[in-house]
């Protein structure tokens, strides 16, 4: 993986998160993914280890969970 990804729910915490995480590393760094328009990622954010949204997974697999906005069970409804 060359990108972070940067997984979130919509939410105004995560939309805060998302604009400064891209200020941050620059919008050719990470890969944004919102569970509202994607939904089909959400095992894949799951099996990498996020636990809630909004979260960064790193190149290397760290995930950096980030001002908590929900948990992966809200998401998943």
């Amino acid at each position: 993986m060359d990108k972070s990804i940067f997984y979130h729910a919509g939410c105004p915490v995560c939309v805060s998160a998302e604009h400064g995480i891209i200020n941050l590393l620059g919008e050719d760094k990470v890969e944004v993914v919102h569970f509202g328009s994607n939904k089909s990622r959400i095992s894949e954010a799951e099996n990498a280890g996020v636990k809630s949204v909004p979260a960064l997974v790193t190149p290397n697999g760290n995930v950096l969970h980030i001002n908590f906005g929900a948990s992966m069970a809200n998401v998943k409804g």
